[in-house]
């Protein structure tokens, strides 16, 4: 169980993978464990939920999934002038002193349609303290209210503002990396790619959604899996993107960008027993070959959502903790 190092740009590019070799034994205990208490106390299937029903679902399981929150330095709500009004970025601090670091600016998941800060606060605390610098995350608006392309300008226009303020943050704009999970990670991954004159420093794309299409090999996998289905993809699709002609779209899908090159270096993390497991890994190989340096991460055994479940899961902190590496590398280079 765990995170396995992937390879360099300059290794070959990785070849289809092989179900055997990408999930020999399939969850891990730990997982299998959370799956049985995830049927025995989930309600109806997300597909035949409302987007209210569904939100308050995911902040219920999320409670007991993401353990007690860890003390940070500082906490601090931040409203700026977005796209379509107010938006709201809550900056974390590892640290109130010491010379500008790295600020992660985080995407939360969710399919575009649940998913908050407060989803997410415990993973944004754990990842300042593992990478000892400033996380940014972003309350982007949701589907359906909000439908594409409103995640993306909110994305885009928050990554804008801390480049512009790196310094009130306490924060190096030379080292902004933009990184999300799920949903937030496809929100990471456009960002990255329209961002290029701004020379971000890294992206962090976590199981990241990055093509609409699910004739995938891993979602016939695991396409069943409770939690997170076949059928709960196309419903986030169906909210996210009313119209089908419009997913072929970059923005909604970054794997179907047809220019690559000069975005910004990349971690990616796959969960090995997740159905986005194959879109993942080929965005990274698209990204190798527009000559990208990526670092492709798998964790074995474990299922979407696995970054979030400090309570549950110890490959959480493996990779909370792989994240952190790598941003403190980057503190590290200058």
């Amino acid at each position: 169980m765990g995170v396995e190092s992937g390879r360099s740009v300059d290794d070959a590019a990785a070849a289809d993978p092989d179900p055997a070799e990408v999930d020999p034994d399939g969850p891990d205990a730990q997982s299998r464990e959370l799956l049985a208490r995830l049927e025995a106390a989930c309600g109806p299937p997300l597909h035949t939920l409302s987007p209210a029903q569904a939100r308050a679902d995911n902040a219920a399981t999320t409670r007991w999934l993401v353990g007690p929150p860890p003390e940070v330095a500082s906490i601090a709500d931040r409203r700026i002038m977005g796209p379509g009004g107010p938006l709201t970025l809550r900056v974390y601090r590892a640290h109130q002193d010491g010379a500008p670091g790295p600020v992660l600016v985080w995407f939360h998941g969710g399919g575009w349609v649940v998913g908050d800060l407060e989803t997410h606060d415990v993973l944004c605390r754990h990842l300042a303290l593992a990478a000892g610098c400033t996380i940014v995350s972003v309350d982007y608006r949701l589907a359906p209210e909000h439908p594409f392309p409103a995640a993306v300008d909110d994305a885009r226009a928050a990554t804008d503002w801390v480049l512009d303020h790196a310094e009130e943050l306490g924060a190096d704009a030379a080292r902004v990396v933009v990184g999300g999970d799920s949903a937030g990670g496809n929100l990471a991954a456009v960002v990255a790619r329209h961002a290029r004159a701004a020379h971000l420093a890294g992206q962090v794309l976590v199981y990241p959604v990055t093509d609409h299409s699910l004739d995938w090999p891993s979602v016939g996998r695991h396409g069943d899996v409770h939690h997170f289905t076949t059928q709960a993809m196309r419903w986030y699709w169906d909210r996210y993107v009313p119209d089908p002609e419009e997913r072929d779209d970059p923005d909604a899908s970054p794997l179907r960008a047809g220019d690559l090159t000069g975005v910004a270096p990349a971690v990616v993390l796959v969960a090995a027993c997740d159905l986005l497991h194959d879109q993942g890994v080929a965005y990274a190989g698209r990204l190798r070959e527009a000559g990208v340096r990526v670092r492709l991460l798998t964790a074995k055994g474990q299922l979407h959502g696995y970054l979030r479940w400090t309570a549950v899961t110890d490959a959480s902190t493996v990779a909370i903790d792989a994240i952190g590496q790598r941003l403190r590398g980057l503190a590290r280079s200058t």
